[in-house]
């Protein structure tokens, strides 16, 4: 039987699969290889390819990486951080470790009240700016250019940075790191903000401004009603995230845990840092429960097949 010659369109598409096959295989190629020189050249510049010199228990010293050499120091620090806890003396063991608890209980709510007013100030600032940032309702190019980089510049510039900047203007103390926190926050959350705003069905906006609605009462009706299930996550994901933050912050004066940190490294007090990350291990851990349970309760979730 011959065979039944293919017809010009078939022929037609059987060309045009290959070429796209090959232009997909160049395309995958190329991004590989481009992958693998930024991989290369940014382990080069960390120094993950850096050789040290070490002593091994014979004596005998060998080249090895560096990152090889430092991973058994890194268990060492590690295991000097463990209190020693024994079954038969364990009360006294968790109080020895946990010995300035009323302190560092103190410390744990300005530092929790830190990231709360911090995040309040970081909503207010977002919300208002998060709608002349977006594109589709902004009241002109210049606005959105002006709110976009205002916000880019307050995420920008780290925590750390804003709170050395409020301690060198208001001293130290927690005013410092509520500013400084709820400044990049502001920038953080506004940006996550005005994406939601992009992000809405326009017909309700559409509607509201044909029946004369002014600017804010299209948002206010058309775009408010729809972004508020994200605004919510987002605002507890951020209180979470300002909550590790404000432990950090400490470090330069800011309040909060963070200054019990820094006088725990300075004086070789390992025990105590353990204890301190357990503090804040288990609040960010009783956030994350809470915030997904009042989440859920915000926006009508019961939970069930979640």
């Amino acid at each position: 039987m011959a065979a039944i010659e293919a017809s010009p369109a078939i022929r037609r598409f059987e060309f045009d699969y290959a070429q796209a096959r090959t232009r997909a295989r160049r395309v995958q190629i190329v991004s590989i290889l481009v992958f693998a020189i930024v991989f290369f050249v940014t382990a080069r510049m960390g120094g993950f390819f850096d050789m040290t010199d070490v002593t091994l228990a014979s004596g005998e010293r060998v080249s090895t990486w560096k990152i090889w050499a430092g991973l058994p120091r890194l268990g060492e620090y590690l295991g000097k951080t463990l209190p020693v806890l024994r079954w038969e003396s364990l009360g006294a063991d968790l109080a020895e470790w946990f010995w300035r608890w009323q302190t560092w209980l103190r410390l744990l709510l300005e530092t929790v009240l830190i990231a709360y007013m911090a995040t309040l100030f970081g909503v207010v600032g977002a919300f208002v700016l998060s709608f002349p940032a977006s594109r589709n309702l902004s009241p002109n190019r210049l606005v959105l250019n002006l709110t976009r980089r205002y916000l880019e510049i307050i995420r920008t510039v780290p925590e750390l940075v804003w709170a050395l900047i409020f301690v060198f203007c208001f001293g130290v103390g927690p005013l410092a790191g509520v500013l400084a926190i709820g400044l990049h926050a502001t920038g953080s959350l506004g940006k996550l903000y005005s994406e939601a705003n992009e992000n809405v069905d326009m017909r309700p906006v559409e509607g509201v401004k044909a029946a004369g609605g002014s600017w804010f009462q299209q948002i206010r009706y058309g775009i408010v009603p729809q972004v508020i299930p994200n605004i919510i996550s987002y605002t507890l994901l951020r209180f979470e995230i300002n909550v590790r933050a404000s432990s950090i912050i400490g470090f330069v004066g800011a309040g909060g845990l963070g200054q019990e940190i820094r006088t725990a490294m300075s004086l070789q007090e390992y025990t105590d840092l353990s204890a301190l990350f357990v503090i804040i291990f288990a609040t960010v851990i009783l956030i994350d429960f809470l915030s997904e349970k009042l989440r859920h309760r915000i926006i009508g979730i019961t939970g069930k097949g979640v």
